[in-house]
């Protein structure tokens, strides 16, 4: 593969950078096209009194699949992020004498479960462990690595010999229904149904699959050295180490094509750019919505409101906190959870009692020492994404604020208030932020069991143009978009006719080790 193979990436993104790294690896003439200063994508922080933080996902899973994409390429992945190992996957709270820690070792988790919940319940939730993992060892290969859209894609790649596994991960069956099958204490049925969030979905509606996800945190759970923000500046290196060029403060306006295939860009500025193919590391509704132009608008099938994942309500805040020991993940749990996603889903408002994530970034498995002029904090609730539709009013964000506040209170923990060390993020602020959304953070709900094939996958209508994010396959959260940049490499190579041999990624039963959705996400 020659540089004379020119392509244009939108976006840079973990979905773009993947793409990038993978196709200026193998000789491709790449350029990253960003709107923003800096790369990231939902990787995202913000400034308070010239202290960075997480305003984003908060911790690496699937690290496996970090290190196949830089070994692949050459490169060295521990070499490039620092990482540290967490021992307590989260902290989880339901009032002032109600705790409980997960730990990365299923042994201490089931220990501490049934100390909290009595010992059947430890019996039960190795009996959980052992069957999320079944789930993720069924899909890991087929689904997860593979361009895979449809039920029957699926068979065929599981093979006729193991249909029996199909079954047994009960892709019909609701996640809440099957936690009840697992678990009698209704607070373990609710923080293990908390993962459905990790796709921006209920657990009352999401399929009982998305229990692989709690394989996924035992796999192993990471923080990064100075924020996952450094996560994508250790991706844009690598991509620049091999070639490409990333363009930042560059807003692609169209996508140009010939009438048969894409042909390039058009951007903001007026200045165009040819190209043998282009990829949108973006949310296909922006495409759907015409954001990229008349042409591009038909590259992909739109996505009603009411199909899109939630959104989010965050406050960052720089401030002293006392009472409750913080670890690094904490989950401070409403009382009545079905209500909760009533109140999002049904009635498309703040929940009256949110359930409440809360990152304390300085933080590690255990309390210690934090900066004197406060630590920095990342609390979330769950939201409506109608941001595209409705402004959240002022008295509803200050309502909310005060259930989110009283309940960490009700648990124990006290936080400084400082409006002016304090950035609130609403569903509209998100949806300026990645466009076509409505602030929507995880493209479309994972509700029914047909919703993990309906995906936008990595070829789009328009030959030429290729999709890559979370909001695409595999799936929703920075390993998977990683995963899905690299599954559109793999397509746009082989449509160029030129893919010498398959990327790794490609192959089912891959060489990475897929975990499931962002973590942070409440």
């Amino acid at each position: 593969m020659t540089r004379t193979r020119k392509v244009l990436i939108v976006g840079a993104g973990a979905g773009g950078l993947s793409a990038a790294i993978d196709l200026a690896a193998r000789g491709l003439a790449v350029t990253v096209l960003e709107r923003a200063a800096s790369p990231g994508g939902k990787l995202r922080e913000v400034d308070i009194g010239g202290l960075r933080l997480d305003a984003g996902p908060t911790v690496l899973t699937m690290r496996g699949v970090f290190e196949a994409l830089f070994a692949d390429a050459g490169l060295d992945f521990a070499a490039a992020v620092d990482l540290q190992r967490a021992g307590v996957l989260a902290r989880h709270a339901w009032n002032d004498q109600q705790h409980l820690d997960l730990h990365a070792d299923p042994a201490r988790s089931a220990d501490a479960i049934a100390a909290f919940a009595g010992p059947d319940e430890g019996r039960r939730f190795l009996a959980f462990s052992a069957r999320a993992r079944a789930i993720h060892a069924t899909l890991e290969g087929p689904f997860i690595h593979s361009h895979c859209d449809s039920p029957l894609a699926l068979t065929r790649a599981i093979g006729l010999h193991r249909l029996g596994e199909l079954w047994r991960i009960a892709p019909f069956t609701s996640m809440w229904r099957a936690l009840g099958q697992h678990f009698r204490d209704p607070r373990l049925r609710q923080l293990f149904g908390r993962y459905a969030t990790y796709c921006g979905s209920s657990p009352f509606a999401a399929p009982a699959t998305l229990m692989l996800v709690a394989h996924v945190e035992q796999d192993g759970v990471w923080r990064v050295r100075g924020g996952l923000h450094q996560l994508a500046q250790a991706l844009a290196k690598a991509a620049q180490q091999l070639g490409a060029t990333i363009r930042y403060g560059s807003e692609v306006a169209t996508i140009l094509d010939d009438g048969r295939r894409a042909t390039g860009v058009r951007l903001a500025s007026g200045e165009q750019l040819e190209a043998d193919a282009v990829i949108v590391n973006a949310d296909p509704a922006a495409l759907a919505s015409g954001l990229f132009g008349p042409a591009a608008c038909q590259a992909v099938k739109p996505l009603k409101p009411a199909r899109r994942s939630l959104s989010a309500l965050t406050w960052n805040r720089v401030a002293r906190s006392s009472g409750f020991p913080l670890s690094h993940h904490n989950v401070f749990f409403s009382a009545d959870y079905r209500a909760e996603f009533r109140d999002l889903l049904v009635d498309r408002r703040l929940p009256r009692a949110p359930t409440v994530y809360l990152c304390a970034q300085d933080r590690g498995d255990h309390e210690g020492p934090v900066p004197a002029e406060g630590e920095r904090l990342l609390c979330l609730v769950n939201a409506p994404p109608d941001g595209d539709q409705q402004s959240l009013s002022a008295e509803s964000v200050t309502t909310c604020e005060s259930a989110t506040f009283a309940l960490l209170e009700r648990c124990g923990l006290k936080l400084e208030r400082n409006p002016a060390r304090t950035v609130i993020t609403t569903p509209a602020d998100f949806h300026r932020l990645f466009p076509g959304t409505g602030g929507a953070l995880y493209g479309p709900a994972s509700h029914g069991w047909m919703a993990s094939f309906q995906r936008p996958g990595a070829r789009s209508r328009m030959p030429g143009l290729y999709l890559a994010g979370g909001s695409t396959h595999p799936g929703p959260g920075v390993p998977m978009a990683v995963l899905s940049g690299r599954l559109a490499a793999s397509r746009l190579l082989a449509d160029l006719g030129s893919m010498h041999r398959s990327l790794p990624v490609a192959i089912a039963g891959g060489t990475s080790t897929p975990s499931a959705m962002t973590a942070g996400t409440g």
